[in-house]
């Protein structure tokens, strides 16, 4: 208003002095809807809109495409998904099946994790990392639901648990590999590890007290105690990973600061939209869900085909599909000296399986009525028991070097060729295509 008043003043001895101040304010004016114009206009660019005229929405669309499936050269693997499934239909050789569709998830599934990124710039601080932890295993609760929705039980336990071992052992060895060859020594946060490494291990009881319960046939009331105690101690472990992620968003952001402040530099941009990030993730997400399904359904196909165990392919080979993107993150940031972001990736991961996936799981099949419980049965307990504690040894120092990674990668080797030699009983078998 008093802008105005100097514009239009009556007094003639100000109009002079009124006209060179209004054609001062105007270029003033005009420059800033010009800047306003510009940056309005590149949000526009930017933008998944659907206000854009046909040939604009055209150039959105090409571009979000560009940006997420085809800038990266991993993503030429995606094709072998749909390949996976001609194959299926055509000639039903499930080993060839299972291979194809490892591949095609692979890529699928670091695109998802790519997208959740994108959706957290926009969510802030809290609601992004309640993002992340929500999907930070995605394609494994895909796979595990598809398991448990058509009865296969054992391989919803032996998926998860090879996520597991492969997290431990194999995603943390690379980064401490890799990382101690660039680096002679890193150094990581020690509270935050050892916070994750007792929840591993509160978990390893979880999974622990009804494997040994079903061993020694100590059970009150025979084939019903196991089950009850697996969903009493799955309700316990819910909570209590959901209060490890308040403690962690809310009162460890100063030392999360302290850890990652050489982050701060290098703080990233979003470079798609908010919708289209929503938009992304729905789709990379039924994409999986539709390839997880002939993935499972060639597991047992593949084994009888290669003449190798069910447990091997499904503890070893399945969790390929879900942990190639987790490498390839936590090696990176290793090389670059950020070694809590490689532990996050790795322990976080697991941490988050063991005490959010596996009850999530087992209170899901109690709802609809699917026998799922905590008994992993004892070999691959004791798998994961040796390799939690293992890791907790190995962290307890707070340091990293290329000596710690060779000791975690030669372990999963062994590993590895447990499961190569074991067979599950026949009796467990037969949930496979219960």
């Amino acid at each position: 208003m008093d802008y105005k008043l100097q514009i239009f003043g009556i007094k003639s001895h100000l109009e002079m002095q009124s006209l060179d101040d209004r054609a001062t304010h105007e270029v003033d004016d005009n420059l800033g809807r010009d800047a306003r114009h510009s940056v309005n206009a590149v949000d526009r660019q930017q933008a998944f809109s659907v206000s854009l005229p046909d040939g604009g929405r055209g150039i959105g669309v090409y571009k979000s495409i560009k940006t997420v499936v085809l800038s990266k050269k991993f993503n030429l693997l995606i094709p072998f998904g749909p390949l996976a499934i001609v194959v299926q239909k055509t000639t039903g050789q499930n080993g060839w099946v299972f291979i194809l569709g490892l591949l095609g998830i692979m890529p699928l599934a670091e695109r998802l994790g790519y997208t959740t990124e994108q959706l957290a710039f926009y969510s802030g601080p809290t609601v992004g990392g309640l993002l992340n932890a929500t999907f930070g295993n995605a394609t494994e609760l895909i796979i595990s639901i598809y398991a448990l929705r058509t009865g296969k039980i054992r391989v919803v336990q032996l998926s998860l648990l090879g996520s597991l071992l492969s997290n431990l052992l194999f995603v943390l060895g690379c980064a401490f590999f890799f990382g101690g060859i660039v680096r002679k020594e890193q150094v990581f946060s020690k509270p935050t590890a050892v916070v994750n490494s007792g929840l591993l291990l509160m978990a390893v009881m979880g999974l622990l007290f009804p494997a040994f319960l079903h061993s020694t046939h100590t059970e009150v009331h025979l084939g019903i105690s196991e089950l009850a105690l697996s969903r009493f101690s799955s309700c316990v472990m819910l909570p209590a990973y959901i209060a490890y992620i308040v403690f962690q968003l809310k009162n460890l952001n100063d030392l999360e600061e302290g850890q990652n402040g050489d982050l701060d530099d290098d703080e990233e941009a979003p470079e798609i939209s908010k919708w289209e990030s929503a938009i992304w993730l729905a789709i990379m997400a039924a994409a999986i869900s539709i390839l997880s399904e002939y993935l499972v359904d060639a597991i047992e196909g593949a084994s009888l085909a290669w003449g190798v165990p069910v447990a091997f392919i499904t503890v070893i080979l399945l969790p390929i599909g879900g942990n190639t993107a987790a490498v390839t993150t936590s090696v990176m940031f290793a090389m670059k000296n950020k070694l809590d972001v490689s532990l996050g990736v790795a322990i976080g991961s697991s941490t988050q399986i063991s005490m959010f996936l596996i009850p999530f799981l087992v209170v899901i099949g109690w709802i609809f009525e699917r026998p799922v419980d905590l008994n992993f049965q004892l070999f691959e307990t004791a798998t994961l028991v040796m390799t939690v504690l293992f890791v907790a040894f190995l962290m307890q120092e707070g340091t990293a070097n290329y000596f710690k990674g060779l000791m975690l990668l030669f372990s999963y080797l062994i590993v590895s060729a447990s499961y190569f030699v074991h067979e599950d009983p026949s009796s467990w078998l037969a949930t496979l295509s219960a």
